[in-house]
């Protein structure tokens, strides 16, 4: 299977339990892979063949940039979500940086795998 990947993809949300969390955004960072097979797009040129990463960047970025969950568990459980159902995607794989959660750490986070691949 091959895989298609958005990177750093950086998106401001209302996150967290604390109170100053729920009223200031902050940065999360998403890496994205999603299995896909690209050989009949390979084949005719034709993006009606393949995953279109700009499609679905942006309905991560609109779903993330209105959401406000407790848990990141919770958001990066949504957005796994939305792609495995409305991009057809048969697995996914997805890391979710809160950067600057914990003192001292430059990174935080989770890391999911959903679906088959």
């Amino acid at each position: 299977m091959d895989i298609i990947f958005l990177g750093g993809l950086e998106i401001e949300t209302i996150i967290g339990i604390y109170d100053w969390e729920r009223e200031t955004k902050q940065t999360v960072v998403l890496d994205i892979e999603m299995a896909f097979d690209i050989q009949k797009a390979a084949e005719t040129d034709d993006i009606q063949y393949t995953l279109d990463y700009k499609t679905v960047s942006k309905r991560i970025i609109s779903f993330v940039e209105t959401s406000q969950f407790l848990l990141v568990e919770k958001l990066i459980s949504e957005i796994a979500t939305i792609i495995l159902h409305e991009f057809n995607v048969p697995w996914v794989k997805i890391s979710l940086n809160k950067k600057g959660a914990i003192r001292g750490a430059s990174d935080v986070g989770i890391i999911i795998e959903r679906g088959e691949k």
